[in-house]
């Protein structure tokens, strides 16, 4: 070997270790920067990347105030009651016939900004008008109250107390969302909903639109226009208030509309009957009203709780069509499903076994078959299955302080 080619290995050698070494000094002068920056070391240089993850927690978002009662964020298992069909006995990708999925309905609300999506988190538990006085839990003992998570709250302080009667213009708006109305004669006296035939006048009023529900969030345009109707009422009476911010109020309402469709779920059950028969329309009405169900005109039969008036659950046409007195004379149909709306009813785990029994009892009755809606067999086992699943769902509607079947739960759920 030549002494030409000694000299070439050797600065070939010193230059590749020349810049390993600069390499280093300007990891290490990077490094101190960052952990300057952040004001805290990595011990021993570990790599930055390496367990970050496992000691630190990325800021969430501070809208809509969702804080838990001891501010740690929903863990990301409330999503099981969400997509339960992940919970099935069997995997969604075997078709053989002894698997089956639950027949859940996640109800589908596209969000806003879907690469945004954070983990439910709970409303707060106090929900009162943002105004001076005490605050009052929303919906104590049955009476309505304003609610500042789920509403967007504009407190007017008149000149002089006046009647109900004048803010019915605000009353009777139709903006899209549910506007709701409060007065009260006093700062430490409870709201009143106010409605057309209220007597009495009033100290301070609050206006309240709801952000969200099933038809998705309230938009900037909304929020603009009911902006704009409190600032052509306010004069009239004369009262002074002050407007919210109406982009805040927007990515609040697109928060709240996360949340909800994260845990919008519902439950199926369908009786079927096999191969060419059909249920005879005048039977399944029979049927039905012996069980205890009501023909709607929303094209339904809903199982009514005597009480109270509220809907249980419901019972709808296997087939894409509603039913009415008029078809039901007429014709006939392979079945039909049962409908429970889990967020929109009180305890939903035993609203549940009702309307599996009434379902075991109408497959009896019809010489039918209780399936799923791959219109697989479901048996015991299978609705314990999904009975598990209920209970789920509405223990991550708890986890963010939305009672089931609660004023909160029937205005974020409906629409």
């Amino acid at each position: 070997m030549t002494s030409l080619q000694l000299g070439l290995i050797a600065g070939g050698a010193a230059l590749v270790i020349g810049v390993i070494i600069y390499n280093w000094l300007q990891e290490r002068r990077v490094r101190r920067r960052i952990e300057a920056a952040f004001g805290k070391a990595p011990a021993g240089d570990a790599p930055l990347d390496g367990d970050r993850a496992a000691g630190s927690r990325t800021p969430g978002r501070v809208e809509p105030s969702l804080a838990r009662d001891d501010d740690r964020p929903v863990p990301r298992e409330t999503d099981t009651a969400t997509d339960v069909s992940e919970n099935a006995p069997n995997s969604a990708d075997d078709e053989s016939d002894d698997q089956w999925e639950a027949p859940v309905d996640v109800v589908s609300r596209t969000p806003v900004n879907p690469q945004d999506e954070a983990p439910p988190r709970p409303l707060a538990e106090a929900p009162a008008a943002q105004s001076a006085g005490a605050r009052q839990p929303a919906g104590a003992k049955g009476v309505p109250l304003p609610d500042p998570d789920i509403e967007c709250i504009v407190t007017l302080q008149p000149a002089r107390p006046v009647p109900a009667g004048a803010v019915a213009a605000g009353m009777h708006a139709r903006l899209g969302k549910p506007v709701r109305w409060f007065g009260r004669r006093g700062a430490d006296l409870p709201w009143q909903l106010l409605k057309a035939d209220t007597v009495g006048e009033f100290s301070e009023l609050a206006a309240c639109l709801l952000l969200a529900d099933r038809a998705g969030a309230a938009s900037r345009p909304l929020l603009d226009a009911y902006i704009a109707l409190i600032g052509q009422i306010a004069p009239s009476l004369p009262a002074a208030f002050v407007a919210p911010d109406p982009a805040r109020e927007a990515d609040r309402a697109e928060a709240l509309d996360r949340i909800c469709a994260d845990l919008d779920v519902q439950i199926g059950l369908t009786v079927l009957k096999t191969g060419p028969a059909a249920i005879q329309g005048t039977r399944l009405r029979g049927v039905a009203e012996a069980a205890g169900f009501r023909l709607t005109d929303a094209g339904r039969f809903d199982w009514v709780q005597e009480e109270n008036g509220t809907v249980l659950y419901s019972m709808q046409n296997f087939r894409a069509e509603p039913f009415n007195a008029d078809n039901l004379r007429m014709s006939a149909t392979p079945g039909v499903v049962m409908l429970l709306d889990v967020p929109r009813v009180t305890e939903p785990v035993r609203v549940f076994d009702q309307m599996k029994l009434a379902a075991k009892r109408m497959t009896l009755t019809l010489d039918a078959t209780l399936v799923d809606d791959n219109r697989r067999v479901l048996d015991d086992g299978a609705l314990a299955a999904i009975r598990q699943q209920v209970h789920a769902a509405a223990a991550a509607l708890r986890e963010v302080n939305i009672e089931p079947g609660s004023p909160r739960a029937l205005a974020l759920f409906g629409g």
